[in-house]
């Protein structure tokens, strides 16, 4: 379980700010503002912006940015940008944490607790799709090209999880990547918070992406709670996180109550805190039950959906039981997992960004039984 809850409370509706000022920073250096966009020029194999030159590839990116403001609104697409870029970052941080990552190394700190990322200082040995070793030796041997390579890292990590997680980390190449921040490796840096600000021991637990997800929004909850609410901020207006002792209670006596019924000596019963034993019945009400109730379960046919997902509390809540399940009908750990996130749960919610956090979540459980743990 986190174990402190206040630190994660201090931290991430400021981190909703800095996130937010760090995206409208990066569009003002394109030209986009919420006054207004400058125009810019493509001259041969460059894009000018205000006397500024950069790629021409970022002329299309560019173009794409501000058909999204127009379609919406400049403050709900930074918002919405920033979200993006929080979440890809707690994914990144739980992962390295974990040691998730083929090449080994961290992508945001580094294990001794130096200041400059590990993958940073291992780039010349990275194999990343997109990544050109010439140019990160290039840009190593240069000695000021840090923030430059740190970017590149980044851009081609996020799309290398792309093969795995493409619900998270959609191919980067629009304008979210224009809208990565500079400078993200200054000591007051949005990345540098995230690993300074929450202790190495609060990402143990997969539920740290629940409350972050909470605190995030938090803010905006309480700005819009009260009021007529606008689509946008249904997300934050409805947003509810169940305490983990309801969470138990509503998975053991669902899930956990259908397979005892079935198999009531289950040694299952014994890890089920909050199970509630059924009432006494009469035997007709008996018989009727009884009935109904099947022989046998195969676990591989039990669905469960939760229809406002949010982080996923309650679905990996579910899969530990049905892992449990699955590990009493002599399935391997891996094959469990399989099983699990193939035919077992299902969840809904009109919030796109947080269902993204369930199902990485979900990912994380599985990935955890692959590694034996």
């Amino acid at each position: 379980m986190v174990a402190n809850r206040n630190a994660l409370k201090a931290y991430a509706p400021q981190a909703r700010k800095d996130f937010i000022q760090a995206m409208t920073n990066r569009a003002a250096q394109f030209g986009i503002t919420k006054a207004g966009n400058t125009l810019g020029e493509e001259r041969g194999e460059l894009f000018i912006i205000g006397g500024k030159a950069f790629p021409r590839s970022v002329a299309e990116q560019r173009r794409r940015l501000i058909g999204r403001i127009e379609a919406t609104s400049f403050d709900q697409t930074m918002e919405a940008v920033a979200y993006t870029w929080f979440n890809r970052f707690l994914a990144i941080r739980y992962m390295e944490r974990h040691g998730y990552f083929d090449h080994g190394y961290r992508v945001l700190s580094h294990p001794l607790g130096e200041t400059e990322p590990e993958i940073l200082q291992q780039a010349q040995h990275l194999t990343l799709p997109g990544l050109d070793p010439d140019l990160v030796v290039d840009l190593k041997l240069r000695g000021d090209q840090d923030e430059a390579l740190y970017r590149r890292i980044l851009i081609a990590q996020c799309n290398d999880l792309h093969r795995a997680m493409p619900f998270l980390f959609e191919r980067i190449d629009d304008e979210t990547e224009l809208l990565l921040p500079e400078n993200l490796l200054q000591s007051d840096s949005i990345v540098r918070k995230l690993v300074n600000q929450i202790a190495e021991s609060e990402w143990d637990e997969i539920e740290i992406i629940g409350w972050l997800y909470q605190f995030y929004i938090s803010e905006k909850k309480d700005q819009v709670i009260g009021k007529v609410v606008k689509s946008e901020d249904l997300p934050a207006a409805t947003q509810l996180f169940t305490p983990n002792w309801i969470v138990k209670y509503m998975v053991q006596n669902s899930l956990g109550a259908q397979w005892l019924a079935t198999y009531p000596d289950s040694p299952l019963k014994a890890a089920m805190a909050y199970y509630i034993e059924p009432a006494e019945q009469t035997p007709e009400v008996r018989a009727q039950l009884d009935a109904i109730t099947p022989r046998s379960l195969d676990p591989e046919t039990i669905t469960l959906i939760d229809p406002a997902v949010g982080s996923g509390h309650i679905l990996v809540e579910a899969y530990d039981l049905f892992r449990a399940i699955y590990i009493q009908r002599g399935y391997t750990p891996q094959a469990a997992a399989r099983a699990i996130l193939t035919k077992n749960l299902y969840g809904l919610d009109i919030d796109d960004r947080a269902a993204q956090m369930a199902g990485f979540a979900l990912l994380m459980k599985a990935r955890a039984a692959a590694c034996g743990v």
